[in-house]
């Protein structure tokens, strides 16, 4: 995606051994609450390298952007803009315009954004409160399919562009916003589709420095949860969850696991889209083994804390492992108070070649061996070996 520059979400995943090495590699960052900039700005990250993302900004957490040199935020209301030229008079502003992605989430792509109409009143509220507009923000969902969403967003882009000369702002930033979802093949898919509309409206030439904001993309496969059981049910049939009953047998039963962590923890993103991943078991089992109708739940023995509604596993019995891949992405944020949750230890591991790979991209070798294990690059390791080399 080169020269597209990555400002990696944090709210995305915000443990320390991620955040040092984007940052060592050169990645920028982009926050959305005040100790997302101090956390970043800890690891002696520059100003000039961190955005201020939030929509809904708190008065002050803009005074804190601008007591740290944090100028780069965005924008989407004359409301928010005129809240920022009180707090921050120093704020380089890029305006949030909305996408139209008919086809997913139509109310969540709506939610945030500016029309293009609405873009020419904030330029003039801009004008007049004496505010910088130095670009243009837009953000497709991961969920969208229609790789059409961003022709139609570069092309509004561009418009907003030449808007701006009529006011005099000289722009130079396009972040064309996340949805990269960890797939190579959909990266690959539009970045078969924005290289060419950004050669035509956004060429080398006109200075226009084009930024993105990958999270999922670079943590949601280098993370692998280890959750265990604490508690076994098995379910009456008049109680079952829709769908089992096409699943089973009458005479097998149903069971119910709950293991120690929820959507109060690392599955929080399960309350606002589907999980994304599906157990495996831990400990070793019979290939002709039966397999039982099973769904799982936290441990807050709240109805909204379901991880998996259905799906089959063995026979499984307390203190047994469950394993969830592609658990990098909006899991371990926050730590939340519900039901004394408490995050679960993170053991980093790296293979020596790539270990060798990052003393050459200038990270220190005692910042990697303060983190991480270390495993021969010849071996594989599948996520249960991971974890049992962890453990």
């Amino acid at each position: 995606m080169a020269p597209i520059k990555p400002f990696y979400p944090v709210r995305c995943n915000s443990t320390p051994g991620v955040l040092e090495i984007l940052g060592t590699l050169g990645v920028g960052f982009a926050c959305s609450s005040k100790s997302e900039m101090a956390l970043v700005q800890d690891l002696g990250i520059s100003p000039e390298n961190i955005i201020y993302t939030n929509p809904c900004k708190q008065a002050s957490q803009i005074k804190y952007a601008a007591k740290t040199g944090i100028n780069i935020m965005t924008c989407d209301s004359d409301i928010e803009l005129k809240k920022i030229a009180r707090n921050h008079p120093n704020a380089k502003l890029l305006l949030h315009i909305a996408t139209e992605d008919i086809s997913a989430d139509e109310e969540m792509n709506m939610k945030f954004g500016t029309t293009l109409k609405n873009c020419r009143h904030l330029m003039e509220c801009a004008k007049e409160l004496g505010v910088q507009i130095v670009g243009v923000k837009f953000h497709v969902s991961g969920s969208c399919k229609e790789l059409q969403t961003y022709i139609h967003a570069i092309s509004d882009a561009r418009c907003v562009f030449d808007m701006a000369e009529e006011f005099g702002f000289k722009m130079n930033m396009l972040d064309i916003g996340g949805g990269f979802t960890g797939s190579e093949l959909q990266l690959e898919e539009v970045n078969h589709v924005i290289r060419p509309l950004l050669d035509v409206y956004f060429p080398k030439e006109t200075g226009v420095n084009v930024i993105a904001e990958p999270g999922c993309y670079y943590v949601s496969s280098a993370f692998t949860l280890a959750v265990n059981i604490i508690a076994k049910k098995t379910v009456e049939c008049d109680k079952l969850p829709s769908g089992v009953e096409q699943t089973r047998n009458d005479d097998e039963p149903v069971f119910t696991y709950y293991i120690n962590d929820g959507v109060y923890g690392s599955f929080a993103s399960k309350l606002s889209e589907k999980l994304n991943t599906i157990p495996e078991v831990h400990k070793k089992y019979k290939e002709d083994e039966p397999l039982f109708a099973s769904s799982l739940w936290g441990p807050s023995c709240d109805e909204l804390d379901q991880i998996v509604e259905n799906c089959l596993l063995p026979e499984l019995s307390v203190g047994d492992w469950l394993i969830f891949d592609n658990m990098g992405s909006g899991t371990l944020g926050e730590q939340s108070t519900f039901n004394d949750y408490q995050r679960p230890l993170i053991y980093y591991m790296m293979s020596f070649s790539d270990w060798d790979e990052m003393q050459d991209a200038g990270i220190a070798a005692d910042t990697l061996m303060k983190n991480f294990f270390f495993v021969p690059s010849c071996i594989q390791l599948s996520p249960e070996d991971r974890f049992s080399t962890a453990a």
